[in-house]
C-alpha cells in the first residue's frame, strides 16, 4: 500500500517519474524506493510515451493536456510537470524566445487548472533557467502568481545536476508549492558535491571501440569544415574528466560547428549514443530504450534527471511528514 499518489504531466520518457518512485541504482549508488504510486501520466509525444510504457506499470496517456478533463485524472497528493520549455530556453533563438506568449509557453496554465480543481498537497514544476529572464523577466512572475492563485505557498530554486552526483552540468529551475492549509513552506535539497568532487563524464561513456561507426563524423565532413572554418571547433569538445555540458533534445542534429557537446576520440569526432545521453541524464542501465535514434535523443534530452528528481522528492516527503506529525 503506497502512502502518496502522484500525477505526472508532460512526463516524457519518465525521468521525473523514476525520480519520484526511486528504487533504482546509478553508478553503483542505490536510490531507495519512495512510498509513492503514480496513478496518472500524460504527454503529447507518442514516441516518448512508448519509452515510458516500457519502464513503468502505469501507462502514459497520450494527448494534449488541454483536452483532458480534470475529472478524468485520479485524486492525488503530488502533481509534477516539466511544462514545455522551448519557448523559455536561452538557446531557443529560432524562433525567438516567446515565453508565455507562445501556445506551448501557456501550458503552465493547464497545470494551474488541475491544481485548482484537484487540490493535491504539493506540486513540483521544472523548467530551464531561461524561464527566469523570459519576456524581459515578465513571464516568470506570471507563472508564480498563477500557482499562488491556485491556493499554494510557492518558492523556487536553481539546482545543478552535477551537485547530486550526475555527470552533467545542467541547471534547472524547480518550483515547489504546498497547499495553503498545510502551513508548509517549500525547501530544496542541499548540494551534496563541491566542484572538485563532481562525477566525470568517463563513468558513463561506452567503450569507443564498440560504438557503431554511424555515430562518428565522417573524415570528409571534418576536412570540409576545417577548410571552411580553420578555427573549428566551435562545438563543445567534452573533457572526459569533468561533467558533461548540458545535453539537449536536438542531439540528433548535432554538428561540429554547433555548441552541442561532442566527443573527440584520437583524431576523430563523434556524437553521443542515445544510451550515453540516458546515462549522462542519470538513467540506470536497466532503463529500456525503444524507438528511432532521433526520438530517443529528443526524449532523453528533454528529460528531468531521475537522480535530481529523487533528491527533490525526498525533500518533499520530509516536509509532508513534518506536517503529518
Amino acid at each position: 500500500m503506497y502512502g502518496l499518489k502522484a500525477v505526472s504531466l508532460f512526463c516524457g520518457c519518465g525521468g521525473t517519474d523514476l525520480g519520484l518512485l526511486g528504487g533504482f541504482k546509478f553508478l553503483n549508488k542505490k536510490y531507495p524506493r519512495n512510498n509513492i504510486e503514480i496513478v496518472f501520466s500524460n504527454d503529447i509525444e507518442e514516441s516518448a510515451c512508448k519509452i515510458y510504457d516500457e519502464n513503468f506499470e502505469n501507462k502514459c496517456t497520450v494527448g494534449d493536456i488541454r483536452n483532458i478533463d480534470s475529472n478524468d485524472i485520479p485524486d492525488h497528493d503530488i502533481l509534477t510537470g516539466g511544462f514545455p520549455c522551448q519557448s523559455f530556453s536561452i538557446v531557443a533563438l529560432n524562433p525567438p524566445r516567446l515565453g508565455h506568449i507562445s501556445e506551448n509557453g501557456k501550458l503552465f496554465f493547464e497545470m494551474a487548472r488541475i491544481l485548482r480543481e484537484k487540490k493535491p498537497k504539493v506540486f513540483v514544476a521544472e523548467n530551464v533557467k531561461g524561464i527566469l529572464s523570459a519576456n524581459e523577466r515578465k513571464a516568470f512572475p506570471i507563472i508564480l502568481n498563477e500557482f499562488e492563485k491556485a491556493g499554494y505557498v510557492v518558492d523556487y530554486k536553481i539546482l545543478n545536476a552535477a551537485w547530486f552526483g550526475i555527470p552533467q552540468k545542467r541547471e534547472r529551475v524547480f518550483i515547489v508549492g504546498f497547499r495553503e492549509d498545510l502551513d508548509l513552506r517549500p525547501t530544496f535539497p542541499e548540494r551534496i558535491l563541491t566542484e572538485e568532487k563532481f562525477v566525470s563524464l568517463k563513468h558513463v561513456i561506452s567503450d569507443h571501440n564498440k560504438v557503431n561507426p554511424k555515430y562518428y563524423f565522417s573524415g570528409t565532413a571534418l576536412r570540409g569544415l576545417k577548410k571552411a572554418n580553420p578555427k573549428m571547433n566551435k562545438g563543445r569538445i567534452q573533457d572526459m574528466n569533468r561533467p558533461c555540458s548540458t545535453v539537449g533534445a536536438h542531439l540528433a542534429k548535432v554538428s561540429l560547428n554547433s555548441t552541442d557537446p561532442v566527443l573527440k576520440v584520437g583524431g576523430r569526432y563523434r556524437r553521443f549514443t542515445p544510451r550515453e545521453v540516458a546515462r549522462i541524464q542519470s538513467f540506470p542501465y536497466s532503463f529500456k530504450i525503444v524507438g528511432t535514434d532521433s526520438h530517443q535523443y529528443k526524449s532523453f534530452g528533454n528529460a528531468v534527471p531521475p537522480v535530481m528528481m529523487w533528491h527533490v522528492t525526498r525533500e518533499i516527503i520530509k516536509n509532508l511528514s513534518t506536517s503529518a506529525n
